[in-house]
């Protein structure tokens, strides 16, 4: 076993639960291809783990964000097309080119730039165009599309092997934003001369919106088992792939009225025993959740009290037991009880998606 992972702090990841949620994803958009989404190392859970899990179990297209995360996987021997997501600068482009990484051409000047290194390179670029619906991030406006459009198909060192937009209100009940967006989307579409991949639908609009399925879907959250809305339930069968497992590494009893970490902030209404978890916000147990979050121990939940510090939390157990070495769960389940990612964002006020991701690297990930 590496040393690393003697660290009482780690996370636990199923690599045959994302393959079941992957296959369960694939099975409900059938016969569309599913793109998965492995950005912020595949949101916490590891980026050439997972990566390699869905390969083998038949994944054909990956998308993450950067440039470095695409060349990151190439180097670990993935050969599925994989799409950065991400703006691109143009003295970079060599880069996508030689790594054989599609790019997001979001624009005619990046269509040119694009089209001008693989020409001194003589090689083949491959792009998929962005077309801005309404999130007002990257991508060329639906309405003046049309250039782009044309230029596309003059270009000689370029295959175009897709188009796309990103839905920004599909995790909401409320789908009339999304169908307006999904119609601006097919208005440029239809101005395609040649048929070319066309997707639009994230996590949200695959759970609850077929319309916007096309011919690919891009899964980021759900695929880890998460919806993006509570309100919106997930597929039969699917399930989360991650526990944030530790360990106690200190017990002591203390009296009534002492002040518990930095600033005093919570005083014992009592004698009660304290344990300390070697965790922090250093590994991205956030401190905005110092007076709310909670943890398992042996199937019970018990408060965080006190600061959340860089590298350990403080729990009150009160007049329970518990030893030097227990199991401390921070998020997934234990026994009968469980603490879900959604839980841990309200503590924090944030949203599931940044609790997963800001899960610091320094904490091992282990693989079953």
């Amino acid at each position: 076993m590496s040393i690393e992972y003697n660290r009482p702090t780690h996370l636990e990841v199923d690599l045959q639960i994302l393959v079941s949620n992957y296959q369960i994803l694939k099975k409900h958009v059938s016969p569309r291809t599913v793109m998965v989404v492995l950005k912020a190392n595949a949101y916490g859970h590891g980026l050439v783990a997972v990566a390699k899990a869905l390969v083998q179990a038949g994944c054909t297209h990956i998308a993450v964000a950067y440039l470095e995360e695409g060349i990151v996987l190439r180097q670990a021997g993935i050969d599925v097309t994989i799409l950065i997501l991400g703006g691109i600068i143009g003295d970079r482009i060599p880069l996508f080119i030689e790594n054989n990484l599609t790019i997001t051409a979001s624009s005619i000047d990046k269509l040119q730039a694009i089209e001008m290194h693989a020409a001194r390179m003589s090689q083949t670029a491959h792009v998929h165009l962005k077309i801005d619906t309404g999130m007002e991030r990257i991508g060329v406006h639906h309405y003046s599309a049309t250039p782009l459009l044309k230029y596309a198909q003059t270009v000689q060192r370029v295959s175009v092997d897709g188009i796309f937009s990103h839905l920004a209100h599909a995790d909401e009940c409320d789908l009339e934003p999304t169908i307006l967006q999904l119609q601006k989307f097919q208005s440029v579409c239809a101005a395609m001369s040649q048929p070319i991949l066309r997707h639009l639908a994230n996590s949200g609009a695959v759970l609850q919106y077929p319309p916007a399925w096309l011919d690919m879907v891009r899964v980021g959250l759900a695929l880890y088992g998460i919806s993006p809305n509570p309100k919106i339930p997930l597929l039969p069968g699917m399930k989360p792939a991650l526990r944030w497992i530790s360990r106690i590494v200190y017990f002591k009893v203390i009296p009534t009225g002492a002040t518990v970490s930095y600033g005093g902030r919570w005083r014992t209404p009592k004698q009660t025993r304290i344990v300390t978890i070697p965790v922090g916000y250093g590994d991205g147990y956030q401190r905005r959740m110092s007076g709310n979050a909670q943890v398992l121990i042996r199937g019970k939940k018990y408060p965080v009290v006190g600061s959340i510090c860089m590298d350990q939390i403080m729990v009150d157990i009160g007049w329970d037991e518990a030893y030097n070495g227990e199991e401390v769960i921070l998020l997934g389940s234990q026994q009968e009880t469980s603490i879900s990612v959604d839980q841990l964002a309200h503590w924090a006020g944030t949203i599931n998606y940044e609790i997963l991701c800001a899960i610091n690297t320094r904490v091992p990930r282990i693989y079953v």
